[in-house]
């Protein structure tokens, strides 16, 4: 009987370490030929949810043994929410020891060129885990972006172009303090010195930018524009910009300014209004943002696109010269048709 004991023993002992060792060790993780593929675990997930999305992407060759894995690592009481990275023919371990550890895959969001807050928030909400909803709730919140010195008319202002990473699940809320504190990164020192001896304020001069950064694709060409508009201000002439007025219309299909555009009633109607409109028109470059820091000193009140498309401009410094050049600019629209 003693014997018989032993071996009984010895039998469930060995049956056990053989499935603590199949169920922990064996490749269970299946991508279907992918060598990886992304798993997002979102905010406040249980095991339960997580073991469903598991399934329904048809990650596990067994969800027994990971239920059984999970349950001896203890992976309930330890649901980190991400954006991981797994690997085909991972095992329970490997994969449970990733998801617990919360050592996320970073989401890399290139900010530029938003043209408003909805095409922003529609931006970010495709890459973080808070939808594009969620976004425009705090863009439009006057309370909670006046800790930050804006206001919903010049939110965009907090946004500095450049490629940021975030992880998956950062909140809408932490996504703008983040970009808090990389703008304030972008304006301490020199620009922030140069913004005092123009006489702007860093939220002018981005404003300005915005507006340059729709009037030429020619980064050269910048400063010079930048140098009309500024000259504009200082002698209270309306800017007169046409990319205010398309903004103001929020229609992007607009070729060609007409008269009719300008009738708008609209704060950012810069040709019924003085000064600068009330925020941004878009997420400028830097290379805009530094063309108004930079801009030239020159007599220019008027520029009109050169006739040739070549993407550059005519200045002029009389209301006679610039009406030349825009009859030609608009003679060479008219050949081409473009209304």
């Amino acid at each position: 009987m003693p014997v018989v004991l032993i071996s009984l023993v010895i039998l469930i002992f060995g049956f056990s370490l053989i499935r603590f060792y199949y169920n922990l060790t064996t490749p269970n993780v299946t991508l279907q030929g992918k060598s990886s593929a992304y798993l997002y675990i979102p905010t406040h997930s249980d095991f339960e949810s997580v073991k469903y999305t598991l399934v329904r992407q048809n990650y596990l060759h067994n969800l027994k043994s990971f239920d059984w894995a999970s349950n001896r690592m203890q992976y309930g009481k330890h649901i980190m929410p991400g954006k991981y990275r797994v690997y085909d023919g991972m095992s329970n371990r490997q994969l449970i020891q990733i998801l617990r550890s919360g050592i996320q895959e970073p989401v890399k969001l290139i900010l530029t060129g938003a043209r408003n807050e909805k095409d922003l928030a529609g931006k970010v909400g495709h890459l973080l885990e808070p939808d594009s909803a969620k976004f425009m709730r705090l863009f439009h919140d006057s309370s909670f972006l006046l800790q930050f010195g804006v206001k919903p008319a010049t939110v965009l202002t907090l946004f500095i172009p450049d490629t940021y990473e975030f992880y998956w699940n950062t909140s809408a809320a932490s996504f703008i303090k983040r970009m808090v504190r990389e703008r304030q990164r972008f304006w301490h020192g020199r620009r922030l010195k140069t913004c005092d001896s123009i006489g702007f304020s860093n939220t002018e001069v981005y404003i300005l930018a915005s507006i340059i950064e729709k009037e030429t694709v020619r980064s050269d060409e910048k400063p010079v524009i930048a140098g009309v508009y500024i000259n504009r201000i200082k002698r209270h002439i309306p800017l007169q910009a046409d990319p205010t007025i398309i903004f103001a219309w929020n229609d992007y299909r607009i070729k060609r300014v007409l008269n009719n555009h300008l009738k708008i009633n609209s704060p950012f109607n810069t040709y019924k209004y003085a000064g600068l409109p009330p925020g941004p028109i878009c997420i400028p470059s830097i290379s805009s943002i530094d063309a108004v820091l930079r801009y030239q000193r020159h007599r220019f009140l008027y520029f009109c696109a050169n006739e040739d498309f070549s993407g550059y401009h005519r200045f002029s410094s009389t209301l006679a010269e610039h009406n030349r050049n825009a009859r030609k600019y608009q003679e060479a629209l008219d050949k081409l048709k473009i209304k």
